[in-house]
């Protein structure tokens, strides 16, 4: 496939990294020529150096026989005119824009084919304050992630010593939980994946990613680890996009405190906030932490625009007694440095957000996308189609389906019910199929699997 992106920021470079390893032709356009060179030491791809809503700029880039266009830039404005332009000089079939003004995504008629002919908007930051409002609502979770409209989670867990499930066999899961469906996709121990069998012997530190029906989450939580309380005490170190969203979408549910260093903002946060407490402070300031009590919070999101404040006022908050740690972190790098040290999570904004821009750019039909543990794994939702004659899946048990090594089905959703992949399930046409994938390079192997023959299209 032949994308397009515009802009070569973090959201950017990470589509552009997790693409060009599917073997796509890829051309990032940016006016910061480092950002740029960066990209091309890196990887294998085209950059070129001008304005994104520029036609002149579009069309030495390749966009006339594009077959996406990713625009990604951090200006809302330029995306929507990259996107206009696509449409009605160059006919690209899929435009995507990245947005952030909430005013616009609260008027989404300026985003039909009459106006600026985006076809999906996606806003990083709201991708992101959702996320970690499902980790506040889950204290015991590294991830927890949605499918299937919420019918289906998928939820990560690190086992610990003494817990239920340290020292037992698999298979003891499902006697210990008889009325409860659910299925472990994979382990990840000492960061290598390992298939999970009945026989597989669960270790302290181990990472285990499980999936059941929404409704029975907290059930299979208790089985899996002791449950942490219910989190009451939220403090939020940073008032930017993010710290906005999040404190707005959890002040009616949880005592929020929210720590801005720049005053103004401090004073328009105020005025949008009507339950959570503004304070203008630093972050990182030791003192500032004692006084409004971090020690007694249930979970501390540390979620500037600075990595390094964000990390070391997430270790000052755990020192003081925090009972979870988040830490929003830019550069990947660090990412897998901090995480599961003293930093309980550490946050990547583009590793979360990925996730929206691959459904669109997977061959087949693909309703969602999540990249897992930091990029490294997949969780893919796919919608089966056609019949036996036509298709490598549809009406054949899983055992029967040639997956990948590595591959598995965690659930079937069927309309309203929620199956659990066991090796006799059958997959029937419009089945919403859970695949998780613990080797990236298998992704094209699973998309051909769920395409169907040309004769039955």
């Amino acid at each position: 496939m032949k994308i397009l992106i515009l802009g070569a920021g973090q959201v950017g470079s990470t589509v552009a990294e997790n693409l060009v390893s599917e073997a796509n032709d890829i051309t990032v356009v940016d006016t910061d020529v480092a950002k740029l060179q960066t990209l091309q030491n890196r990887f294998d791809l085209r950059t070129l150096v001008g304005n994104a809503s520029h036609p002149s700029v579009l069309r030495r880039a390749g966009l006339a026989d594009a077959d996406m266009l990713l625009a990604v830039t951090q200006s809302d404005e330029v995306n929507m005119v990259a996107c206009k332009l696509a449409a009605s000089l160059f006919n690209t079939p899929t435009r995507i824009a990245r947005i952030r003004a909430a005013d616009y995504l609260a008027h989404q008629e300026i985003f039909s084919n009459d106006n600026f002919c985006v076809d999906f908007s996606i806003c990083p930051e709201q991708i992101l304050t959702d996320y970690i409002r499902k980790l506040i609502e889950f204290p015991e979770a590294l991830q927890v992630l949605e499918f299937a409209d919420g019918k289906v989670s998928l939820v990560a867990v690190r086992a610990f010593e003494g817990g239920p499930l340290v020292g037992r066999e698999l298979k003891y899961l499902r006697t210990h939980m008889p009325q409860i469906d659910t299925r472990v996709a994979a382990i990840f121990r000492q960061d290598r994946p390992i298939i999970p069998e009945g026989s597989t012997l669960i270790e302290n530190g181990d990472e285990i990613f499980f999936i059941a029906a929404t409704g029975n989450i907290r059930s299979v939580l208790k089985e899996l680890r002791r449950m942490d309380k219910p989190a009451k005490r939220v403090m939020i170190v940073g008032g930017g996009n993010i710290g906005r969203r999040l404190a707005l979408s959890l002040e009616k549910d949880y005592q929020v405190k929210l720590i801005e260093f720049n005053k103004k903002a401090c004073e328009n946060l105020a005025g949008e906030l009507s339950n959570a407490l503004v304070l203008n402070g630093d972050g990182t300031d030791e003192n500032l932490l004692e006084t409004e009590h971090v020690g007694e919070v249930d979970v501390f999101c540390a979620l500037t625009n600075d990595d390094e404040n964000n990390i070391m006022s997430s270790l000052l908050a755990k020192k003081a007694g925090a009972r979870k740690v988040i830490s929003l972190i830019n550069r990947s790098a660090y990412v897998g440095l901090v995480q599961g040290g003293k930093i309980d999570i550490a946050l990547s904004p583009a590793h979360v957000t990925i996730g929206s821009l691959l459904a669109y750019v997977r061959q087949g039909d693909v309703a969602a996308v999540h990249s897992l543990r930091r990029g490294a794994a997949e969780a893919l939702e796919l919608v089966a189609h056609g019949d036996r004659q036509s298709s490598q899946v549809v009406g054949r048990r899983i055992d029967e389906i040639e997956l990948p090594k590595g591959a598995t089905i965690g659930a079937i959703v069927r309309d309203a019910e929620v199956i659990m992949g066991h090796h006799d399930s059958v997959i029937e046409s419009e089945d919403h199929v859970i695949v998780f994938v613990i080797n990236k390079q298998m992704i094209r192997k699973i998309e051909k699997l769920f395409q169907v023959n040309v004769g039955f299209l």
